[in-house]
């Protein structure tokens, strides 16, 4: 491992994107949105999970590049933006930066080793609602409450989770 890049925690496998079948890029946001919509309602526990943020993660990070982190960001956001009682486009928007962003970092660090991606699912889940809160306060003038201990335990929480989908998700990519 060379540093003279410039880059950090890189492997021999620098640079190298995934492909994934077509089915997979339509399923995984599709049955990850039914999941966001309909799962809570059956059981309310498993509400802190962000199904559609894990997917759009997972995607951004194995393909790795920028213009379509942003756009399966922008789609998911917006599917979910229509399925949802938030107003359209606030998904939209924080998700579609999170997948361009998520597509930066996957060029950047070797992304699957199990504890960088737990890293990073957590800090895209914070980045998420961070940014969901401060478009709130500023698109839509609410006062909503900066609840940070919930997202510290929530983006936790998918963190495991996330890593443990990403290890299963593995095994649906192909080199590109």
């Amino acid at each position: 491992m060379g540093y003279s890049t410039g880059r950090m925690l890189l492997s021999q496998r620098e640079g190298q994107v995934f492909r994934f079948p077509a089915w997979v890029m339509i399923g995984l946001p599709l049955i990850a949105i039914l999941f966001q919509v309909y799962v809570p309602l059956f059981f309310p526990v498993m509400s802190f999970v962000e199904m559609p943020l894990l997917i759009l993660v997972y995607l951004a990070l194995m393909r790795r590049r920028q213009i379509g982190g942003l756009l399966v960001g922008a789609l998911i956001g917006l599917a979910q933006d229509s399925l949802s009682k938030n107003p359209l486009g606030m998904f939209g928007i924080c998700k579609t930066l999170v997948g361009y962003f998520a597509a930066s970092v996957g060029l950047r660090f070797d992304v699957d080793q199990a504890f960088i991606r737990l890293l990073l699912s957590f800090f895209f889940y914070f980045f998420h609602q961070t940014l969901y809160w401060v478009m709130e306060r500023a698109l839509l003038s609410q006062q909503p409450v900066f609840d940070y201990q919930k997202w510290l335990i929530f983006g936790g929480l998918n963190a495991v989770l996330g890593v443990a989908l990403f290890h299963f998700l593995d095994k649906l990519r192909e080199s590109a």
